[in-house]
């Protein structure tokens, strides 16, 4: 059974910063990419980010570029999203997912994700 499990979500004041974890089992995991998404309040999913397998090339969504980075641990089976300077439009759910979704992504799959941290950036 794929599992997987997000956490690492908080309240955070607009310019900080917080890294999300992903642990992920019940599938080879280094060998396939692995994607982040998210759903902000009032809005629908959106695709945030994507690395290849075994830790090749990323890409992201246009607004976050240069403010996070999508890395992950083979070895512990672990995705991991460092968001540094937040605003509070990153305020949502986020999820994580097998598979490279930055070419198409149908929100509609967003809710077979599982549970998902929450980020809120406020003041």
């Amino acid at each position: 059974e794929v599992q997987l499990a997000e956490s690492g979500g908080g309240l955070v004041q607009p310019g900080g910063s917080l890294r999300l974890s992903c642990v992920a089992s019940g599938f080879t995991f280094s060998t396939v990419a692995m994607s982040w998404a998210r759903q902000a309040p009032g809005k629908g999913p959106e695709w945030v980010s994507t690395i290849k397998s075994y830790g090749g090339s990323s890409n992201y969504v246009d607004s976050v570029k240069g403010r996070f980075t999508i890395s992950r641990d083979n070895a512990k089976n672990t995705l991991y999203l460092q968001m540094n300077r937040l605003r509070p439009e990153d305020t949502a759910v986020y999820k994580c997912a097998p598979g490279d979704w930055s070419d198409y992504f149908d929100p509609a799959d967003f809710g077979s994700w599982g549970q998902g941290t929450q980020v809120t950036v406020s003041s």
